[in-house]
């Protein structure tokens, strides 16, 4: 069975919100959750993620609802946080650490943190028994794949494109997965422009699929009631997580 993970932004509307979409989709088949912390630069998102985080900010998010929200979520679905180096780094590494195993969060993802960058960080996160979800992309070579999966936490995040997420643009990816396989046996799931068109082709090869912003379009659709995006969005996980696994 191949796995869906889904990406939502923390604290929009509202952290209620956040739990309570985080809980459906638990039911919905997603396996993983993605928690966004909300950033005023998140540079490897698109326009619809970017516009979630800004909304979510204005509403006063502060990184207290983050841990708050992930209390009530991560004993439910295996949680990851997804965030950019800057709140860590200001916050302090330990305190999120800390935080994650207190509320149960399985680990980090952490697009603008350079791999070699990472390496010191991921030994401590291990001595937490903490996860750091390393990437590779399609412009990798066979020789630096190597490098990048010679220590996989949980799975690798495959770029599916070289760009921001939510384009939809395509590329062909079997050549990097060959590569991946023959690195490393860790699973391996495809993110960037994974939504109910794309998903069934995307999951070709790999072990599972990451989605955002096909999420985060029904997050922001005022025309909406919160009841309604729920259910949308909670149908939308269910149709995927049939595609990928047809």
């Amino acid at each position: 069975m191949k796995k869906l993970v889904a990406y939502i932004t923390t604290g929009y509307p509202d952290i209620q919100f956040t739990i309570d979409l985080a809980l459906a989709l638990a039911q919905s088949g997603v396996d993983t959750l993605e928690l966004g912390i909300p950033f005023s630069d998140p540079v490897a998102d698109g326009a619809t993620i970017e516009k979630a985080n800004l909304l979510s900010l204005q509403n006063g998010f502060k990184i207290e609802h983050l841990f708050e929200a992930s209390r009530s979520i991560a004993p439910k679905i295996d949680t990851l946080w997804m965030g950019y180096f800057n709140p860590f780094y200001h916050k302090g590494m330990d305190l999120f650490m800390d935080e994650a195993v207190k509320s149960g969060v399985h680990g980090f993802i952490i697009p603008d943190l350079p791999f070699e960058e990472a390496q010191p960080y991921k030994a401590m996160m291990r001595a937490h028994n903490l996860a750091l979800i390393d990437f590779v992309a399609p412009t990798d070579s066979a020789e630096r794949i190597k490098q990048l999966t010679q220590s996989v936490d949980k799975f690798i995040y495959l770029v599916a494109y070289a760009g921001i997420t939510g384009t939809g643009t395509a590329e062909p990816l079997d050549q990097v997965i060959a590569d991946i396989r023959e690195a490393t046996p860790a699973p391996i799931y495809v993110g960037f422009g994974v939504d109910e068109h794309t998903a069934k082709e995307k999951a070709k090869g790999v072990d599972g699929v990451i989605v955002g912003s096909a999420f985060i379009k029904l997050l922001l659709d005022e025309s909406l009631t919160r009841t309604q995006k729920l259910t949308k969005i909670s149908e939308l996980a269910k149709e995927i997580k049939a595609k990928i696994n047809e």
